[in-house]
């Protein structure tokens, strides 16, 4: 691999430090990032793609317990970046938040490893190793407190290494974006298989050893980072209280946030009335809306005291990319619920002369996500040479249509089964295909906007609200699953066309969001457009 001279006006690191070293073009620390988020992203869609088959095979619990804990758990584990985003811009910065989220992913994942006895069924009660399930749910707990300090943080980096006027920003997101799904494409196929195949601990030890990897190498990476990653006053972190230092209180402090989240991620299926002017919720729910409240109070002073009209309007525009990404992954988490159950159950998953399980098969989405972004990652600078790149605001409508679009191949599917009365596996790749496209037009063009409208002294904390917005799509998400909740024996149905109905029904309907959803964006992006002064100098 050759290492490239940065050109004349290269970006320069903190306080005039020299340009950094590059490679094909851009800065080495993006490829730390890339391989950090590549291990990372290897131990948590690992361990994803074996979840909800492990609540419902080995714990013999019901689909719709099994869609609750994967929407809780995926709404805290997007809902915790918002405060792991805010300490690192206010304390501890980028570099040390990653990796004491790292150390908490690594436990978390091992402690997965973890599964104890199977349940059985005793004179018609299920009997489960409730020692095990609480080693389970503080083995999320640690997962989703790690996600929060990792993930926002290091997203952010990639941003900080490009100008924000930098032709090269979409591209070098849209390849992190590759090594985000580099990890979640091998993951499936390795630890599902093993999972599956020889041991649920296998699968989600192996997801582990994977986060250590992932840490390892962004500690070694550390001088690639031009200094971007570091505290912004390293003396105030430095002063004690009660003989602690600031950062020692963050790290106990989110070491009693894990003891919290055991307790909350436990109440997934509990149902919560605050008032009778408002719908009784889940204690999950309140979390998140008590966060959203606290974060939207927080914006919106700080754009009224703080941003010049120009910047208010840029944030302005970044909130509705954020409502935009709620709206599409709200469609796309069911990949890892109802799509799981559906190719579970209904599928004829014979491809390419292999049996794949249902685990396996959510490596399909990642797959295409590497197999596209050479083109994206061309496409955009190609496109913006001849002045006919879409905007932003276009190109995320579009994500979402996609996305809606990928749901009606499934229903092709369902109305064109094989003679074997179950659905063709092909359906599933085309759909993959489809709603990838969508992920392609929508995300990484969503990370980047994030870095590019923020103003910079809140950067990571925007990042947080795009996950948080996420941290509500696992919430719509599980909700739509359920619409399609079935009543199994151990994952096992009895009564195949009936299933397939009831998941033909759920995937018009996430069609039709998706189709509507697409067109209400279509009409917002000249408005977002001129909102976001793309060739305003900001911040």
């Amino acid at each position: 691999m050759s290492t490239e001279q940065h050109p004349p006006h290269a970006m320069q690191g903190p306080q005039g430090s020299p340009p950094p070293e590059m490679l094909f073009g851009h800065p080495k620390g993006l490829f730390v990032c890339f391989f950090t988020e590549m291990w990372e992203r290897f131990s948590f869609y690992g361990m994803k793609a074996l979840l909800f088959l492990y609540l419902i095979k080995y714990h013999l619990f019901t689909d719709e317990f099994g869609y609750n804990v994967i929407g809780a758990y995926g709404a805290l584990v997007y809902a915790m970046p918002v405060v792991g985003g805010l300490l690192a811009d206010r304390y501890i910065g980028m570099r040390k938040a990653v990796i004491f989220g790292g150390i908490l992913l690594v436990l978390g994942h091992l402690g997965m490893a973890f599964e104890g006895h199977q349940a059985v069924i005793v004179a018609g009660e299920v009997q489960r190793d409730e020692q095990a399930l609480q080693v389970f749910y503080l083995s999320l707990a640690l997962i989703i407190v790690g996600v929060g300090f990792l993930k926002p943080n290091i997203s952010t980096i990639v941003g900080q290494l490009y100008p924000e006027s930098s032709p090269k920003r979409d591209s070098g997101f849209t390849i992190f974006y590759a090594g985000i799904n580099l990890g979640a494409t091998l993951a499936p196929l390795i630890c599902a298989y093993l999972g599956e195949t020889y041991g649920w601990k296998y699968g989600f030890g192996l997801a582990g050893l994977g986060m250590l990897a992932g840490l390892l190498v962004f500690i070694r990476g550390k001088k690639h980072l031009q200094g971007f990653a570091e505290p912004r006053d390293p003396a105030r972190i430095l002063k004690k209280t009660a003989g602690i230092t600031i950062e020692q209180w963050i790290y106990l402090s989110a070491i009693g946030s894990v003891i919290i989240v055991w307790g909350l991620i436990q109440t997934h299926s509990l149902v919560l009335s605050i008032s009778s002017l408002l719908p009784a919720v889940s204690p999950v729910i309140w979390f998140l809306h008590s966060v959203s409240l606290v974060l939207a109070l927080g914006i919106g002073w700080f754009m009224v005291k703080h941003c010049n009209p120009i910047e208010r309007q840029q944030m302005s525009a970044l909130l509705l990319f954020i409502v935009a990404g709620l709206i599409f992954f709200g469609l796309y988490e069911q990949t890892y619920g109802s799509w799981v159950a559906f190719s579970d159950r209904v599928m004829d998953r014979n491809m390419l002369g292999l049996e794949w399980s249902a685990g396996q098969l959510t490596f399909l989405g990642a797959f295409f996500v590497i197999s596209l972004s050479p083109i994206f990652a061309w496409l955009w600078p190609a496109l913006a040479r001849k002045n006919c790149d879409p905007s932003k605001p276009v190109k995320t409508a579009l994500g979402i249509l996609f996305a809606g679009l990928s749901f009606m191949v499934l229903v092709l599917g369902i109305q064109m089964p094989l003679s074997n009365g179950l659905v063709s596996i092909w359906f599933l790749v085309a759909a993959y295909f489809v709603l990838e496209i969508g992920e392609l037009l929508l995300s990484p063009i969503g990370l980047s906007a994030v870095t590019q409208l923020s103003v910079k002294r809140v950067v990571s904390l925007m990042m947080g609200a795009w996950f948080l917005g996420t941290s509500y799509s696992e919430i719509l998400a599980a909700e739509l699953n359920k619409l399609a909740a079935i009543d199994t024996q151990g994952g096992v149905i009895s009564d195949v066309p009936s299933a397939m109905a009831l998941y033909e029904q759920l995937f018009i309907f996430s069609a039709q969001i998706g189709v509507v959803m697409a067109l209400v964006f279509f009409a917002l992006a000249p408005l977002m457009k001129k909102m976001m002064h793309e060739n305003t100098a900001t911040n």
